[in-house]
């Protein structure tokens, strides 16, 4: 075989195995690097909200998201253990993924196949990697990276950080971000005051928050915030 030949064929490995895998690579590096600055900088708008407030500009081209950021200790103890209740017990304890909540989610939706009602299996630190990066889309390609993403924002930050981060990001309504723009939104108070129960329904809202915004009289909101508020002191806080 010719030299030349050779140097062909190098060049279509190059391009069909080194390239993808260095874009990949720099791809991650991005991710580490912009979790990195976010240890002891705040985000301000992330990619779900982008993705949303692009959205709600197509009706109306000067809609946007509303989102205030406040400190940890500035959003009321109500709301952290209500969202941990109802959204990921084991967050103080799990690395990032609860694997067991995972395997139930999947076993429960197979057996509920072809009906709307899906049951989610991430945690905290999994939605907020979503929220932080990734668009609304499903797939397999889409939940490995947020599977990466994940881990390295255990790696980098601590549960409080994480968490932090999460209740001022999560959405709670059309256009709605964090906890201080949900509280002022629906109660008309800082999210610092929020009582029992307005904290019960605000983290029941968290998987289908524009559909709660619409539908606030929901039977089975006000039946599961009931359940929330039980399991609240329970909520083992970072």
């Amino acid at each position: 075989m010719s030299q030349g030949k050779v140097k062909g064929r190098f060049a279509w490995v190059k391009w069909i195995f080194i390239v993808p895998i260095a874009i990949f690579l720099a791809v991650q590096l991005y991710f580490f690097v912009q979790i990195w600055w976010w240890v002891d900088h705040n985000p301000t708008m992330t990619a779900f909200m982008r993705e949303q407030q692009e959205a709600m500009q197509e009706k109306n081209p000067k809609a946007r998201v509303k989102q205030m950021w406040v400190d940890y200790d500035a959003i009321s103890p109500n709301l952290k253990r209500a969202i941990i209740a109802s959204e990921d017990a084991n967050f103080a304890d799990h690395e990032g993924v609860d694997w067991e909540a995972m395997q139930k989610a999947y076993e429960y939706n197979q057996q509920k196949k072809g009906k709307k009602k899906i049951r989610g299996g991430s945690t905290i630190t999994q939605q907020l990697a979503k929220n932080l990066f990734l668009s609304g889309s499903r797939s397999y390609l889409r939940k490995g990276q947020e599977l990466i993403i994940t881990y390295m924002l255990e790696m980098l930050m601590d549960k409080r950080r994480i968490f932090e981060i999460y209740l001022n990001v999560a959405e709670f309504g059309r256009g709605i971000y964090g906890a201080e723009a949900a509280a002022r939104h629906y109660y008309r108070i800082p999210a610092a005051k929020l009582g029992a129960e307005q904290a019960a329904r605000l983290a029941v809202m968290l998987p289908r928050p524009k559909y709660f915004d619409a539908h606030r009289e929901s039977a089975y909101l006000a039946r599961r915030t009931g359940v929330i508020m039980q399991r609240m002191n329970s909520a083992e806080l970072p």
